[in-house]
């Protein structure tokens, strides 16, 4: 555990949290464009919403790492 560092992840917590409340939003907008998409094919839009909202799944992760990285020891 040598790129183990305790205080970037403490100070990207709170960030990450309210990053966890826009991934719950992701996951909701991510079902509906996915289930809009299989039944009218026709809709690219709905397609691209559901990987705007894939990456919003993903952005608590992505933050608590940002933050890791900053962290210099």
């Amino acid at each position: 555990m040598a790129d183990c560092k305790p205080l970037g992840f403490l100070i990207g917590l709170p960030f990450a949290i309210l990053a966890l409340a826009l991934s719950l939003v992701g996951a909701v907008v991510w079902i509906i464009g996915s289930v809009l998409s299989c039944l009218c094919p026709c809709c690219i839009c709905c397609t691209g919403l559901a990987n705007a909202a894939m990456s919003l799944v993903k952005l608590p992760v992505k933050i608590i790492r940002w933050f890791i990285d900053q962290i210099p020891c």
